[in-house]
Formats: C-alpha cells, sequence, structure tokens
C-alpha cells in the first residue's frame, strides 16, 4: 500500500495496489472462517458485520482525508492501520488456545 500511495511513477502505484490487492484477498474469508471456528455464528455474524461496514465506510474516511490532507497521505494512513492490524492479530494469534504455538 506505501507503494502504491508514495510511487513517483503510474506503473510503480499499479503494481503498488496490485500487490497490496493480493495480499489482502485471502484475509476476509480468513478472518470469518476463523470466526465462525472460535465462536459459532454469532463470531461469523460479528466479522461479517465488521468487514462490511470497512468495505462501506472504508472509501468515504479515505476520501475525506484526500480532501483534507492528501491522497498520499491518506493512503498512507491505510497502510499504517493495516500494519496496526496486524500487530493486533499477531499478539493475538493464540488467545484462544494459550500455551498453544
Amino acid at each position: 500500500m506505501l507503494l502504491g500511495a508514495l510511487a513517483p511513477t503510474v506503473w510503480l502505484t499499479l503494481l503498488g495496489f496490485a500487490v497490496t490487492g493480493l495480499g489482502l484477498a485471502n484475509l476476509f474469508p480468513v478472518a470469518i472462517a476463523r470466526a465462525g471456528a472460535l465462536t459459532g455464528p454469532s463470531g461469523v455474524a460479528a466479522a461479517s458485520t465488521l468487514g462490511y461496514g470497512g468495505m462501506l465506510l472504508g472509501p468515504p474516511a479515505i476520501g475525506f482525508l484526500a480532501d483534507w490532507l492528501s491522497l498520499p497521505a491518506a493512503l498512507t494512513t491505510v497502510a499504517a492501520l493495516a500494519a496496526v492490524a496486524a500487530v493486533v492479530a499477531y499478539a493475538t494469534r493464540n488467545a484462544a488456545h494459550p500455551g498453544v504455538g
């Protein structure tokens, strides 16, 4: 995402977004499956609501940030939030099964 946000050429920008899409495309189904495995149908409902809510609210939020700051700054914010999500996921990866892994 950072390459897509900060690249100096169009081709590097497209490459950055393509790699971001390939990297993130599998996260939603994996998150739904994990939520279902851990908490059952209520977890699937919560994860789906959060996921689809993010898909609904994310683009307008990026647009507002781009209007207030700039598009590269708005997309860098997305990359930073993805990094925070990765750290949280790593830190909680064995929360349901303490002592494993």
